[in-house]
């Protein structure tokens, strides 16, 4: 029989009453509230759902933008031959651009369409060149630890989310604007600072706002739009071939500024976190808008006024105390650092291998379009099995077969077809190694700490985007520098998860004491 009043602690006359069992009511309460409440699925949650997934679409795009402002543009002989002072200099297709004259070749594009030959980097080391695109992700790498935490303590989800998102866009639009890299760099640096609480906290929120049963496939609903916002940019770039790169900015970052507004005036806070903030008023009104009319008459204040000393405790905390409490407790340290370590391997394929797709001799438009179009079969499979898969034998497999095929592309070089099929196979099983290690890791920390563990593993993705940029660039002279480092990575990574319990089919936890007892 379903209990008529969820929130109530559950009582049993012949169940002596003991501080301890009054604990657990209080967290088993809270569980069956969420669930009774908003564990239906309703166009609210699912309108909630995607505005909070749209955060991805603009995540992708600010990540993988680089990939066409900052490509290197084909060039061509003006002759064959050239004669200066009485030296030859032949210029042919395999020619070293940095070895001939400025007056034997040119671009075969304005030179506008790229940051390359616009500030005439051609010639530049692998570090200059890869710069703005490390500057992002060690953008994103500072802003973690800066930002992500006050998801957890007094900013919550959504106020984060806005503020992210509004950094990310407003820097992205003053980036159409630099006059040299080191402008460039440096607003791709600021833009990464707001972008790395983006996805985290859609996730996280998206997640919290629903009932076990649809959680997972809320947060592969995210994922999905991160492969439509990454699709979307070789059709932008395909529409704006031949004008300036900085137009490609304008276009991302303007909608993302709008998105920003849209977000703070239509989407409610987590239910969870509020309870955990002891915010008793805002968590009661949250529940309201998302119950059913039926359901949203049965909810009274009175009915959950033992909440509150319970959820003012928690709310007591500062704004770094989540990140503390991690360090602190031996369990969580250890859980935290198996994730991290699988999310760094991964994070070599995720971010390098889109980067790398210039290096690939394929239309480079076509290039990123298979490989966007790799991420779909990795989300819908994610999509329909995330309710059957084992978490922790799935990131392992998965992990062990893109870096094995990236391990093939290097070994395949003369082969262009075989080459471009396991590049895709192996992004896409990255792809979905990175969706079902988010959710894993989401299932792994209670709610006081969620937002803050999401974050670091994505951190660890991060660093791996830091050095992609680089190694990608070293790949063009020598590929076992980028496909070849990229495979080994991601494969001894991937390992990591074995010392990860499982947690499929487990409930959320809100509490380190809760997720302890459950050990």
């Amino acid at each position: 029989m379903t209990d008529p009043n969820p929130l109530l602690p559950h009582s049993n006359p012949a169940t002596p009453p003991a501080p301890e069992l009054e604990a657990q009511a209080h967290h088993r309460s809270l569980d069956d509230a969420i669930e009774h409440f908003i564990g239906d699925f309703r166009w609210t949650h699912l309108l909630q759902s995607t505005i909070l997934s749209f955060a991805w679409f603009f995540d992708a795009q600010q990540t993988f933008i680089t990939v066409f402002t900052d490509a290197q543009p084909k060039w061509s002989c003006k002759n064959s031959t050239l004669n200066y002072d009485n030296d030859s200099f032949s210029c042919n297709n395999n020619s070293n651009i940095c070895n001939l004259s400025k007056d034997s070749w040119n671009w075969n594009s304005p030179s506008q369409t790229s940051i390359i030959s616009e500030w005439s980097l051609e010639c530049a080391s692998p570090i200059i060149t890869g710069l703005p695109a490390s500057s992002f992700f060690a953008g994103c790498f500072v802003g973690g630890f800066v930002l992500a935490t006050l998801a957890d303590s007094n900013l919550g989800r959504k106020n984060l989310l806005v503020l992210a998102s509004l950094i990310m866009s407003i820097s992205g639009f003053f980036t159409a604007f630099s006059t040299n890299i080191w402008i460039y760099a440096a607003f791709r640096f600021i833009s990464g600072f707001g972008r790395c609480t983006v996805g985290t906290s859609a996730l996280v929120l998206s997640t919290e706002l629903v009932g076990k049963k649809w959680r997972g496939n809320v947060g592969i609903l995210g994922f999905i739009l991160f492969t439509f916002g990454f699709l979307s940019l070789p059709a932008i770039a395909f529409l704006l071939e031949g004008c300036s790169w900085r137009l490609i900015y304008l276009y991302i970052s303007i909608p993302s500024l709008f998105y920003s507004i849209l977000v703070y005036f239509s989407v409610h806070e987590s239910p969870r976190w509020l309870f955990v903030k002891g915010k008793k008023q805002e968590f009661v009104e949250t529940l309201r808008k998302l119950a059913s009319p039926e359901k949203r008459n049965s909810l009274l204040e009175a009915e959950i006024s033992f909440f509150s000393d319970f959820g003012e405790k928690l709310g007591q905390n500062g704004f770094y105390s989540a990140l503390k409490i991690l360090l602190q407790k031996d369990w969580a340290w250890r859980r935290l650092s198996a994730a991290m370590a699988a999310a760094f391997g991964l994070g070599m394929m995720y971010y390098g291998m889109p980067l790398s797709l210039g290096n690939l001799s394929f239309d480079l438009y076509l290039s990123v379009t298979l490989n966007a179009l790799s991420e779909f079969p990795a989300s819908i499979l994610a999509f329909v099995l995330i309710g059957k898969l084992n978490r922790k034998g799935s990131v392992l497999g998965l992990g062990l077969v893109s870096g094995i095929c990236s391990l093939i592309c290097v070994m395949v070089r003369n082969n262009r077809g075989m080459k471009i099929a396991m590049e895709m196979l192996s992004f896409s099983s990255a792809c979905t190694a990175v969706d079902l290690l988010l959710i894993y890791t989401l299932e792994l920390f209670p709610t006081s700490v969620r937002n803050s563990a999401v974050g670091m593993v994505r951190q660890a993705l991060v660093v791996a985007g830091v050095i992609s940029p680089v190694l990608v660039a070293a790949g063009r002279r020598n590929e076992w520098f980028s496909y070849g480092v990229f495979g080994v990575t991601i494969s001894v990574c991937a390992l990591f998860v074995v010392c990860l319990p499982e947690t499929k089919g487990r409930k959320l936890c809100d509490t380190m004491e809760e997720e302890e007892r459950d050990l």
